[in-house]
């Protein structure tokens, strides 16, 4: 963070002759040079070197020259090195490059990988379902996650600020994308907090949703496995596990509809208190808490994940699941729903456009490598949905084996049914079930705390950056204020209908609105700040020009890319069903109108900067669409010439 107001604060002399290096103390990772005639050097340092070094190479160095900017002998000058020190806090920075690589790994792994990838890759054809995947992947949602990492890292600001260094009318954008976390956030957690009544509950030697014998159950609850005999199971009959997220957790049968939510479940409530309290104490003081939090919350998935990977494997019939998973369906590539569930999945999978790349990427030095970060987490991210279809699916088969059924009528519940049901029947007739009912729910808490610890992020930096004076120094007490209002407007979620809202939610809120918002991103930064002038800042940062695929991909593919999803999903609505209940026509409309209040801040903004703005309406225009240099904000030391 740079100011007008600076002070010297120290100076080095360096003799005639002298060819060592030296320079102040490195306050600032990541700054460059500037030397009196306004010129910028545009070699890039590396991240060891500090900004103020200067070298005096063959005994000249570039001065005012009299204004001409010159090469000037030394002969009986002295070089002058002013540091300039902002009288503001420095911008925090990542205590490791690790932290911030698995930040970026746990918000693109979330739950989503776990549930949503296995059903989608088996619905449409398999493993031939692969292929508009990864082409998907290569030219749409890497190009747009290293689009995100290299401007964050640039322009060291969040999704608010950073579009007065890139076209100024867009800033309705930052605000939109942290109108859409919030409504992530009220719904998400609550999927943790689901997860975390699982964990308590399965503290028990018998696991609840294994028997029918318990208060919450009903005549038709039956043990649907080739082990338990005489058992007549028909099209009303229940399963266990089912009875136990609908009537015991969720409690959906205390509500007809979105029409009437009933009561607040009390057990809920306190387990999502308990979920952001976590929260809280692990992003209330920035970046280096979180980071240190994410060696746990973003590796010990991986753990279970293996573990279970491998009792999976072992257990009856686990082969059918896995041919039944993969086996490719060529014919399913001629449909167009196929190549839209896979460029929906890769976008959401990687997650640009929610601002949290923005502001984990600009906390980093300058001269970090964003291009590689970018290629290894994204890498990471598709190869967890993959393994993660193996772990869910081998159960699946053995869930097949044990009811006698096929595969995919034991796969037939997408979503958090899939997780919360039949994966959990499957633990829960498995030989130590409690020992991995415990692990299981806990991984799926870790992988929702990364995602939230992300999300939440991406708003508190956006607006540290845009209101600085006002926030800077009460970071703890806006936290605290904005975990407040995710959790009463989670609330809702907490009823007996909350299933039913945080379906609507997930459908309407985020989906259309996150993808609008995503191309006119790219179209502001390809079109508007021009792709040149970016490729330009990547090579000040990293020392190489982008290729030309990366600059097709950006001003072309991504644009189409984008567009491709916003048609389809305005073609082809989602049919919104959830257990038996059919979501009513008004519901629809409720939910376009929550989609559209986050996406209407950018043009309100627009209207509003063109209104403020002075001049005839064409000098407005020039004015809104040019970004305001953000050079200064990487130069902390001036190098001049003194007698």
């Amino acid at each position: 963070m740079e100011t007008k107001d600076m002070m010297m604060t120290s100076m080095l002399t360096m003799d005639k002759g002298e060819n060592e290096e030296r320079g102040p103390k490195n306050l600032n990772s990541g700054s460059g040079q500037q030397v009196s005639n306004g010129f910028s050097t545009s070699t890039p340092q590396s991240p060891r070197e500090g900004p103020g070094t200067a070298a005096c190479a063959g005994g000249t160095t570039s001065g005012s020259g009299g204004g001409t900017g010159s090469s000037v002998p030394l002969g009986g000058l002295r070089t002058l090195v002013v540091q300039q020190t902002s009288l503001e806090r420095p911008r925090e920075t990542w205590s490791k490059k690790m932290d911030f690589l698995l930040s970026v790994i746990g918000y693109a792994v979330d739950l989503g990988n776990v549930w949503r990838f296995p059903y989608i890759c088996y619905q449409n054809g398999g493993g031939a379902f692969l292929l508009p995947y990864m082409l998907m992947a290569v030219f749409g949602g890497v190009p747009l996650f290293y689009m995100e990492l290299a401007l964050g890292q640039f322009h060291r600001s969040g999704c608010i600020s950073i579009w007065k260094h890139i076209c100024p009318i867009f800033k309705g954008i930052g605000f939109a994308i942290c109108i859409i976390a919030l409504y992530i956030a009220f719904y998400y957690n609550t999927i943790m907090a689901w997860a975390l009544y699982y964990l308590l509950s399965s503290f028990r030697p018998t696991l609840p949703w294994s028997t029918c014998t318990n208060s919450w159950n009903t005549a038709n609850c039956n043990r649907y496995m080739s082990t338990d005999l005489n058992v007549s199971w028909s099209n009303s009959s229940k399963s266990p596990a089912e009875e136990f997220y609908t009537r015991q957790v969720l409690q959906v049968h205390l509500s007809p509809g979105l029409h009437q939510l009933g009561s607040v479940s009390w057990q809920l409530a306190l387990c999502l208190l308990f979920i952001f309290t976590i929260v809280y104490f692990s992003i209330w003081k920035g970046v280096k808490t979180s980071g240190k939090v994410v060696w746990v919350t973003a590796t010990f998935p991986y753990l279970v994940l293996l573990v279970l990977l491998i009792r999976g494997a072992t257990l009856p019939g686990a082969w059918r699941g896995v041919v039944f998973y993969l086996k490719p369906d060529w014919e399913k590539l001629l449909s167009t729903a196929v190549w839209i569930d896979a460029a929906a999945q890769i976008f959401f999978s990687l997650g640009p456009g929610f601002g949290v790349l923005l502001a984990f990427a600009s906390y980093n030095p300058f001269h970090n490598n964003c291009y590689k970060d970018a290629l290894v987490t994204s890498s990471v991210n598709c190869l967890t949905s993959f393994l993660s279809g193996f772990v869910i699916f081998t159960v699946l088969g053995y869930m097949a084996e044990m009811r006698q059924q096929d595969v995919d009528a034991v796969a037939k519940d997408a979503g958090p049914s899939l997780l919360f049901i039949i994966y959990a029947e499957a633990i829960a007739n498995m030989p130590a079930a409690t020992f991995f009912a415990i692990i299981f729910f806990l991984m799926i808490i870790m992988l929702g705390l990364d995602s939230t610890f992300a999300g939440l992020e991406g708003v508190i930096t956006a607006m540290l950056d845009e209101f600085p004076h006002i926030l800077a120094k009460r970071r703890e007490w806006f936290v605290f204020g904005l975990v407040c209002v995710c959790y009463l407007g989670a609330l809702s979620t907490l009823t007996y209908g909350g299933a039913f809202v945080v379906k609507l939610f997930e459908e309407y809120a985020t989906g259309p609105a996150v993808i609008t918002v995503v191309l006119l991103e790219v179209i502001a930064v390809s079109w508007f700040y021009g792709t040149n002038r970016f490729c330009n800042d990547i090579q000040l940062m990293l020392g190489f020009y982008p290729g030309w695929f990366w600059r097709i991909c950006w001003v072309a593919i991504c644009p189409c890319f984008l567009l491709f999803i916003i048609i389809s999903f305005l073609a082809f609505p989602p049919e919104v069903k959830l257990f038996n209940y059919q979501y009513p026509q008004w519901t629809t409309v409720l939910g376009y109108c929550i989609g559209v209040s986050s996406f209407i801040c950018v043009p309100a903004y627009m209207v509003y900067h063109l209104l403020n703005a002075k001049g005839t309406f064409k000098q407005r225009l020039l004015k809104s669409i040019t970004p305001v240099p953000s050079s200064d904000d990487h130069r902390n030391f001036i190098v001049t010439n003194a007698v």
